[in-house]
């Protein structure tokens, strides 16, 4: 007996080492791929920390990640399904056992890449996360790319017919665009055609404002109004979840989406999304975003939730230079803030943007937060006329993504996803177009009684 006890204990002590090895290596929870022309995000979640080393290589360009502490499994495999054939960054991937107890995961680059590559820690939903993150090597100007962009070809009639009536207050006509577009114009008849002298030449009117812009010329960006629109959350942050699953970081970009177009219907307009498909993008860039466009106006859209589902009604939010104005809005601004814990910021690369955002806190003037008040003022009683208002005035709080000190910046709360009634509402593709219709108004309404100043734009920021 002593000796058969004996055996088993000698074979428990052999096979212990395998079993230490095996407790120690990371299981892979769960790989995603976020392909977007701003960068390509690959996230390997597991139930402990991983530990990466990475370089590049030329002639093709590639990226190596060798994962430390893993061995390959099925949940690693499905990396090379998750990417597709138009994502902007990845050509392809490649998974294998290295050594015993590293990875190797190679990346087939389309074009030189800068990457980032960092841990984060659990919170939320998630576990421990190693993420890749795929810049461009050179940063793309997003002036640049304004300045070049063309208006829809279904506003090319009213550009001629602007040019015509030029003689009009080029500001009221861009109101009178964004709320309501204006009927083409129809040509004078001999009964209106006013009667001509004889020994008067015909005149051709001249714009008194602005030359008639050549079809397919850009117009400049002096004279054009900016205006970014943020769509919140994204990516690895779904933002709040309503009861049958709607995530706010869709509804707010198919609003988003929206609103882009029916703002440069008009020719003047041009309109910088922070983000305009499934990314993630950090509070502090979508602020550096606009002010790198030097945007005249800086809207965020969201659609929160509340501890309980009776919570309902929209809201409009501007930065405070003091106590928030309300627990719940110092609450709802608390909560936003969190969206970088969420989406995944590079700590490491984040610490000088940090110490600019505060910079920017003590630059944010009393003008701005005026000029904001403005506008959510005007935007808030538009959506008034739709539904419901959370609360009947403008609140303030310190929401990180409002801290531009030289753009107006508002946050609207479009609704309450957790609320059943309005996140139905928020699902509604009709309901959306009415949300459009209130921000577009309220956007023309404040423009019409604050008209924007002129700005010497550098497409060479």
């Amino acid at each position: 007996m002593k000796r058969r006890e004996s055996l088993g204990l000698l074979a428990l002590l052999l096979q212990a080492p395998h079993t230490l090895a095996a407790s120690s290596e990371a299981r892979i929870l769960a790989v995603r791929v976020w392909p977007a022309a701003d960068y390509t995000r690959v996230t390997l979640e597991s139930d402990r920390p991983l530990a990466a080393k990475h370089f590049l290589v030329d002639s093709p360009h590639r990226l190596v990640i060798d994962v430390d502490g893993l061995t390959l499994s099925p949940g690693l495999r499905e990396l090379i399904g998750k990417v597709k054939a138009d994502d902007p960054y990845i050509a392809g991937v490649r998974v294998g056992q290295n050594t015993p107890t590293v990875v190797r995961i190679v990346l087939d680059l389309k074009q030189p890449a800068a990457p980032q590559v960092f841990t984060l820690a659990p919170v939320a939903a998630y576990k421990h996360r190693l993420v890749l993150d795929l810049h461009p090597s050179t940063e793309v100007d997003p002036l640049a790319a304004l300045a070049q962009a063309q208006p829809p070809a279904a506003t090319a009639a009213r550009r001629a017919e602007d040019a015509a009536s030029a003689v009009n207050d080029a500001l009221g006509e861009l109101i009178q665009k964004i709320e309501r577009p204006a009927p083409p114009a129809l040509p004078p008849t001999a009964a209106t055609k006013p009667p001509t002298p004889a020994s008067a030449p015909a005149v051709a009117t001249a714009p008194r404002h602005a030359p008639e812009a050549k079809p397919g010329a850009p117009a400049s960006m002096d004279s054009l109004i900016v205006i970014a629109l943020d769509p919140g959350h994204g990516g690895e942050d779904p933002g709040a979840i309503g009861p049958t699953g709607l995530r706010e970081k869709d509804v707010v970009l198919a609003v988003g989406l929206k609103l882009r177009e029916r703002l440069q219907a008009n020719p003047n307009i041009r309109v910088l999304m922070t983000r305009d498909a499934d990314f993630f993008v950090p509070l502090q860039e979508r602020v550096r975003k606009a002010r790198r466009v030097q945007a005249d106006l800086f809207v965020s859209i969201h659609a929160d939730a509340f501890f309980t589902p009776q919570a309902r009604g929209a809201s409009v939010f501007v930065l405070s230079d003091g106590a928030a104005t309300s627990a719940a809005a110092r609450w709802m601004a608390n909560k936003e803030n969190a969206a970088d814990l969420v989406g995944g910021v590079n700590v490491g690369a984040a610490t000088k943007d940090a110490q600019v955002l505060r910079a920017m806190l003590d630059m944010s003037t009393t003008a701005q937060i005026k000029d904001s008040l403005k506008l959510g003022g005007e935007v808030l009683g538009q959506i008034g006329k739709i539904g419901r208002l959370h609360k009947p005035r403008v609140e303030q709080a310190g929401f990180a993504v409002l801290k531009a000190p030289d753009i107006p910046s508002i946050l609207v709360e479009t609704a309450f996803i957790s609320n059943p009634e309005e996140e139905k509402k928020l699902r509604d593709p009709d309901y959306q177009d009415q949300l459009v219709d209130a921000l577009a108004s309220g956007i023309a309404k404040y423009f019409a009684k604050n008209p924007p100043m002129a700005r010497k734009r550098s497409t060479t920021l």
